[in-house]
């Protein structure tokens, strides 16, 4: 059975949890990645439906999750991301969520808040090597998308932090290697050259618009070249052309 037949047989619709920190929970006023992802996804690919435990974005003001404050709510918000969350808490939270919401794949990016305040590159494999092994526990058939760590404005000013992060991706694709099967398909992804913490977050850490189209292209072309599930993502530095969903269009 090949990859792409392991997730193709269980399509009805393709059940997506986008699951991670800050950068994939959004805040008031973030279209967020996840809703680029899905515009994108349900032009290209089998019917796609959104599922986790969350729906919402982060008030920083309060320290809530609020539902209320997308800049287009029109498309489904569940998730399983929380701001300051990473694979030390994830690893214990994934089998109930993956076991009541149903997923086929889950598409992940951990491990930055991990590095950066709770564990050295060892612990957060081990964390990493736990999330899998509880998600398939729960399923055993489940598909997994792992994003790099991104790039952030800390790892450009710390030389230590930098090479953690250098360190980890690297065991991040070791365990995806050696892990993966036809059954339950583990499949990397990572951003671009072409991502810029200068142009793409407003912050040096969280993506602004464009930085949210180059994270939906890096899932979305993982979920290409990787699963066989939709379309390579539109081109996006310039984004000349915007369609009514805010979604970049070739040129004819």
């Amino acid at each position: 059975m090949t990859t792409a037949d392991a997730i193709d047989r269980r399509l009805a619709p393709l059940r997506i949890m986008c699951v991670g920190d800050s950068m994939t929970i959004g805040v008031p006023g973030d279209y967020t990645w996840r809703h680029r992802l899905f515009q994108h996804l349900r032009r290209t690919a089998p019917p796609v439906d959104f599922v986790g435990p969350e729906q919402g974005l982060y008030d920083r003001d309060r320290n809530v999750v609020v539902s209320r404050g997308y800049r287009d709510p029109l498309f489904p918000r569940a998730h399983a991301a929380g701001w300051g969350r990473g694979l030390r808490h994830l690893a214990g939270e994934i089998g109930e969520h993956v076991a009541r919401h149903r997923p086929t794949l889950l598409l992940t990016m951990l491990g930055l808040i991990d590095l950066g305040f709770y564990a050295h590159v060892q612990e957060t494999e081990e964390h990493l090597r736990r999330f899998i092994t509880a998600a398939r526990a729960a399923d055993p058939d489940i598909g997994l998308v792992l994003a790099e760590v991104p790039p952030a404005v800390r790892a450009r000013d710390d030389a230590w932090f930098a090479a953690e992060c250098v360190q980890y991706n690297a065991r991040l694709r070791d365990c995806a290697a050696e892990l993966g099967t036809a059954r339950s398909p583990l499949v990397t992804a990572a951003l671009t050259d072409a991502y810029d913490i200068d142009a793409d977050t407003y912050d040096g850490t969280h993506p602004n618009e464009s930085g949210e189209h180059k994270i939906a292209a890096m899932f979305a072309d993982a979920l290409c070249h990787g699963l066989g599930i939709g379309a390579p993502y539109p081109v996006v530095p310039e984004m000349l052309t915007v369609d009514a969903d805010g979604m970049p269009v070739l040129p004819a």
